[in-house]
């Protein structure tokens, strides 16, 4: 069903001509603009701003869209007012050459009193000049001052009627300005029947929170058309008025798998190669564990690749902040004489929140920043509301995220702690990482530890490790575990150098006894050598007694044999050869 009514909120917008003002917010809180050819109400107490809006209409309608318009001022001097708008740089004095009238509508008392009065003679003479200059925006400044003259409710309403008549015919749109003093029931009822009458009521409205000045606008109705119905923060800055618009529906914002250094290559690995490129980065922790310094090796390294980067500091001067890093071998100065990052410093309590924004946004889009840090975020929450500077926040690094800039911010916690993190800045739902920095106290010093608590998005390691400041920047080495307690700074050290000599010692003894096992080695294949050449040596005197053998036994045979012929034992006589033959 809210689906449903907004979609016929918007179309009833669309069938509704619109006057653009030009005013960045308004416009899209009223879907297109102020309704044209008709009659606009714009009621608040002093210093609301409603002067200021009225003209910032006019002067766009003359610069953006070729309108021309004409000021009919009834209690300020018309001459103070484009001299109090000069410090907007609109360029009135160039404006009221050709599109612009101020015409000084301011009478006397006596003047009204001594007679009947009314607006005829003073609407003609308006419609003649809007007539001449082809006039399309008009704008009736504090209508109010003129008619308690009157002092006569009944004729009021009478003239205000013949105003929203001759404004009909006239074809002009038009702004009335009327006071609405907080806490004053009778100026409520005497002008209340305004809003009735118009068209458009937008409402401004001017307080003091925590002595800090916070303005708002609330479009209280519209005909014919859809609009935001909730007051929104408004700003009257350096160009004029701004109105923080919250969107019901964010745009889609730009998505890059590109990432960026966080400046720390061991944080890089951590993080599976740094920070995606636009994403939103937190980092909370207490007082002390080295958060700007984080951030510090950040802005280096994006100007080291030559990026534009800037500073945005609540807490310290640029000085300071150039001095401290550099005490951590982080050269801040170096890319500031570049040009390539820019410092703003300024205390929190100086301007609203709304102003905050409105001036970072403007150094955001003058610098070209890609890369921006704000240290810290929480000291947003220090003036007004937690729920306004919590939306303030969201505001900020939304700005940043749709124009594609890396933003990192940091946020001071009472307590080291990550579980004191409260709802001020609600990490979990504004970054998409968040590195949270703590320590540790033990054996007379402090260290710093780092862990990931999410990273959206990327694989990220879970493990804790312990940060470490020197001359020659920052680093990340592994914390040492011992019987389930973790050891860091000198304890640490101590630990890993007992591991380093029991390990050196281990190796010598590891390398004596190898000595050894290769002496051992060596005498046995020695002693298997000698045994070798014992059993060869065996061999060859057995093969040479059996050689000897058997010669002795064929000189044996031979000698024999001999023997035998020389006794002539194997001779036979004549007689014995003739034996056996037949006789």
């Amino acid at each position: 069903m809210k689906t449903t009514a907004l979609t016929r909120s918007q179309c009833r917008a669309d069938r509704t001509p619109k006057m653009p003002t030009g005013i960045a917010g308004l416009d899209e809180i009223t879907r297109g603009g102020l309704p044209r050819d008709r009659n606009t109400v714009i009621v608040g107490g002093p210093g609301c701003g409603k002067t200021v809006l009225a003209l910032q209409t006019l002067v766009n309608g003359a610069q953006l869209h070729g309108e021309p318009g004409i000021f009919v001022a009834f209690e300020e001097n018309s001459r103070h007012i484009v001299g109090n708008a000069a410090s907007f740089g609109w360029n009135l004095a160039e404006l009221e050459r050709k599109q612009l009238f101020f015409l000084d509508a301011r009478m006397r008392p006596e003047n009204v009193t001594a007679g009947s009065f009314d607006l005829v003679g003073l609407l003609a003479g308006t419609l003649a000049k809007a007539k001449k200059m082809h006039a399309k925006r008009i704008v009736f400044d504090s209508i109010d001052v003129l008619l308690s003259l009157l002092d006569h409710l009944p004729q009021e309403r009478q003239e205000l009627y013949r105003l929203s008549d001759w404004l009909t015919m006239s074809g002009m749109t038009g702004l009335i300005t009327s006071k609405r003093a907080e806490g004053e029931p009778q100026t409520a009822q005497r002008y209340g029947f305004l809003q009735f009458m118009a068209d458009c009521v937008v409402q401004l409205s001017h307080c003091t929170v925590e002595r800090v000045s916070q303005r708002e606008l609330q479009v209280l109705k519209y005909r014919g058309s859809g609009f935001a119905e909730n007051a929104a923060p408004m700003v009257i800055g350096p160009a004029g008025i701004e109105v923080a618009h919250i969107r019901a529906h964010e745009p889609a914002f730009p998505v890059s798998k590109r990432r960026v250094t966080t400046g720390i290559a061991r944080l890089d690995a951590m993080l599976g190669g740094g920070y995606f490129r636009g994403s939103t980065v937190l980092i909370t922790g207490a007082p002390g564990t080295a958060k700007s310094t984080l951030c510090g090796t950040f802005l280096a390294a994006a100007c080291a690749r030559g990026e534009r980067a800037l500073y945005v500091s609540f807490d310290e001067t640029a000085a300071e902040h150039v001095r401290n890093l550099a005490s951590v071998g982080i050269d801040l100065q170096a890319h500031l004489t570049s040009g390539r990052l820019k410092i703003y410093a300024v205390q929190t309590e100086a301007s609203s929140m709304e102003e905050h924004l409105v001036e970072i946004h403007t150094l955001i889009r003058s610098h070209r920043a890609r890369c921006v840090v704000f240290d810290p975020l929480s000291s947003l929450f220090r003036p007004g509301t937690a729920a306004s500077a919590r939306k303030a926040s969201e505001r900020l690094l939304h700005l940043a995220k749709g124009q594609g800039v890396t933003t990192v911010s940091t946020s001071q916690l009472a307590s080291p702690e990550i579980r004191t993190e409260g709802a001020a800045v609600e990490a979990s739902t504004i970054a998409d990482t968040w590195i949270h920095l703590s320590y540790t106290v033990q054996a007379g010093e402090r260290n710093r530890a780092l862990t990931i608590v999410k990273s959206r998005g990327m694989k990220h390691s879970n493990q804790v490790r312990e940060l470490v400041l020197s001359d020659d920047g920052a680093t990340l080495t592994d914390v040492y575990t011992a019987n389930g307690e973790v050891l860091m700074g000198t304890m640490r050290w101590q630990r890993e150098m007992a591991e380093k000599t029991e390990q050196e010692r281990k190796r010598l003894e590891a390398g004596r006894r190898q000595q050894v096992l290769k002496l051992a080695a060596a005498e046995l294949s020695a002693r298997a050598a000698a045994l070798d050449r014992e059993v060869e040596l065996n061999r060859f005197e057995v093969a040479a007694l059996s050689g000897e053998e058997t010669l002795r036994i064929d000189q044996l045979g031979v000698f024999r044999t001999d023997l035998r012929l020389r006794r002539s034992a194997d001779r036979k006589s004549p007689a014995a050869k003739n034996e056996g033959a037949p006789q």
